[in-house]
């Protein structure tokens, strides 16, 4: 049976769709990157990152709206190269690259991060503070957030890795992701045309779906309004977290580990 014509396929595409908006919207990373991952548990994770991407595309320009006025522009002058970079590694090595193996990886850079913020301070004996990153580490991260997003839209976790230490203010840190996934997955439509990701069952699904972006997104932004900044943190590096421990069980499962 085709895609198009499974209603289990809608019924998971759909959950996956809402909490990749809710994320976008008002979450930052951590909550989007789980869409691949949900999908793929019906249908291959090639085919989920090619129906994903116009829908995220078209989020992204809600996103661009509603922050427009409210993002980081010294980190995005920082970020944009390195994700182009990551881009690019992602388009020439797609037909040799294993998404368990990027899941692995994705996975446990979410989880390892996650439990230093939470519990480094503690265990060194010193005051979590904002810090900002130079070039070099910007770069390194950014590059593989592009990588990882050009793969399975994946790029939050790497992306937060730099953005959360730094405690920008909530709406700041959502519209500074807002911005460099707008940017990194326009970049992304060309590679994915010339690769042959864009044949006919997979854009009608991503028409079929595309309703429920804006839907998602302004969900995750009043959540982002009505949810206080300490709360809001808890709840991203949480996102981050459970991202983390979803791809790292797929990974381990499809590897037979």
């Amino acid at each position: 049976m085709s895609v198009l014509h499974d209603p289990a396929f809608y019924v998971v595409a759909s959950i996956a769709v809402l909490l990749v908006g809710i994320g976008k919207g008002g979450f930052g990373g951590g909550l989007g990157s789980v869409g691949v991952p949900i999908m793929a548990l019906v249908i291959p994770a090639t085919q989920a990152a090619a129906i994903l991407l116009p829908v995220l595309c078209l989020m992204d320009l809600v996103g661009l709206i509603t922050y427009r006025q409210r993002f980081d522009r010294r980190m995005m002058r920082m970020l944009f190269p390195g994700a182009v970079l990551g881009i690019t590694l992602g388009a020439a090595t797609f037909a040799i690259t294993s998404d368990d193996v990027v899941g692995l990886l994705v996975g446990a850079l979410a989880v390892g991060f996650t439990l230093d913020r939470w519990f480094g301070p503690r265990l060194r004996r010193i005051e979590e503070t904002a810090s900002k990153p130079g070039p070099a580490k910007a770069a390194f991260w950014s590059s593989l957030a592009g990588y990882t997003s050009f793969v399975a839209h994946a790029g939050g976790p790497p992306l937060n890795v730099l953005l959360l230490p730094q405690r920008l203010d909530k709406s700041v840190y959502v519209g500074t992701t807002v911005m460099f996934f707008a940017l990194a997955n326009y970049v992304k439509l060309i590679p994915y045309t010339v690769i042959g990701q864009f044949e006919g069952v997979n854009l009608g699904t991503s028409l079929l779906l595309a309703p429920l972006a804006p839907v998602g997104f302004g969900l995750g932004y009043v959540f982002n309004q009505r949810v206080d900044e300490a709360m809001f943190y808890r709840i991203a590096y949480g996102a981050l977290f459970l991202t983390g421990l979803k791809l790292l069980w797929d990974g381990r499962t499809a590897l037979g580990l």
